[in-house]
């Protein structure tokens, strides 16, 4: 998962990580509201935003955020995500832990996972956040996209984690890619060529995190890795029918992609496709059931869409209680653009909507 990796990585990638990367990082500049600095927690780099203290004031809230990107692209310091953070802590009046985790190619799955799950376990210990002057009891795990798939897949970790002496209340999740199984649910399908991110794309970003190769990005694209033949993907059948977790109005008209024969050995070789640490919408309901309150932001023009909305359907089915807030003029990603030259106003309206609820709830 290096070089070789590196070199066939697909040349959009390679370029767009280039410029956001080396031209957009920004430095911890602190402001008199803001104080931002760089910091290590279990050997992964974190940026944190504290708001200034205010007297004698409380402990304060927290949010641990994972940013997007398809587990390929972007930064915790870029200024989309910095200024995403800055503005949450300003709101919030809360301790903002931004998570660098790394990337595609240095590494693949399940590294980025780990990342991601060393840092937030570091900042949860009780010496730390006291150091931070946070609230044990008022900590959300956030995250877009691909930072989605991995606060979801962190939640349901600690859920498990018995010697875990604090645990978030919250976990807030931003359009999140959270399955691998079907490419072909009716956001899929209605939304295949959707800029931003079309079907093509995302199959390609599953790809690189899984470290598997392009020439099954077909294979993937028609569900042959979980036609009915292939005896370890049908245990998870049931937890995946968007038949019956859907509403009509996602369901439209489409129908089921389901090949009666397929190619088992896909799964043989890329058993992350069946990883619920990869794969949080195939977690059991037990594991469900103790996940923490959630709010699931979706929006109509993206793939991923049916993504978030089977999750939040399964989590409410487990006893969870879930925010399903839908943004029905709203694309792939719009919430972190919301600094010119790509201010969008459904940038601002999904940004203002995921705060109001954090601040009602945390």
């Amino acid at each position: 998962c290096h070089l070789i990796h590196y070199l066939r990585l697909s040349h959009h990638l390679i370029v767009l990580n280039y410029l956001i990367c080396t031209f957009d990082k920004l430095k911890s500049v602190s402001s008199e509201d803001i104080k931002i600095t760089d910091a290590v927690f279990d050997g992964v780099e974190v940026r944190v935003f504290e708001p200034a203290a205010k007297g004698d004031e409380s402990l304060k809230r927290s949010v641990v955020y994972i940013h997007g990107g398809g587990w390929a692209l972007a930064s915790a310091r870029t200024s989309l995500y910095n200024n995403l953070c800055r503005i949450m802590a300003e709101s919030l009046n809360a301790v903002v832990v931004s998570v660098e985790y790394r990337l595609v190619p240095e590494v693949c799955f399940p590294e980025q996972y780990h990342d991601a799950l060393r840092a937030t376990k570091h900042f949860l210990q009780p010496d730390v956040l006291a150091e931070y002057s946070v609230d044990p009891s008022r900590i959300a795990i956030s995250g877009d996209s691909a930072g989605g798939n991995l606060a979801a897949a962190v939640c349901q970790q600690l859920s498990k984690d018995e010697d875990l002496p604090v645990r978030p209340k919250l976990q807030a999740l931003i359009y999140p890619v959270l399955q691998a199984f079907d490419f072909n649910t009716p956001s899929y399908q209605q939304n295949m060529n959707m800029p931003v991110l079309p079907r093509s794309v995302m199959i390609n970003y599953w790809i690189d995190y899984i470290n598997g190769n392009y020439d099954l990005a077909h294979e993937l694209l028609i569900n042959n890795h979980t036609a009915l033949n292939v005896g370890r993907a049908l245990s998870f059948r049931a937890r995946l029918n968007w038949t019956s977790l859907l509403p009509p109005s996602f369901k439209k008209n489409y129908k089921p992609v389901v090949q009666s024969t397929g190619t088992a050995a896909i799964v043989e070789r890329l058993p992350a496709l069946l990883d619920v640490r990869a794969v949080p919408l195939l977690a059991d309901d037990a594991t469900l059931a103790r996940q923490p309150r959630t709010y699931m932001l979706t929006c109509e023009n993206d793939v991923l869409r049916d993504d978030g909305a089977m999750y939040a359907a399964r989590l409410e089915r487990a006893g969870v209680p879930v925010t399903l807030d839908h943004f029905h003029d709203c694309f792939h990603g719009c919430m972190i653009f919301t600094v010119w030259p790509t201010d969008f106003s459904a940038g601002v309206q999904t940004r203002n909507s995921y705060i109001k609820w954090l601040d009602e709830n945390l």
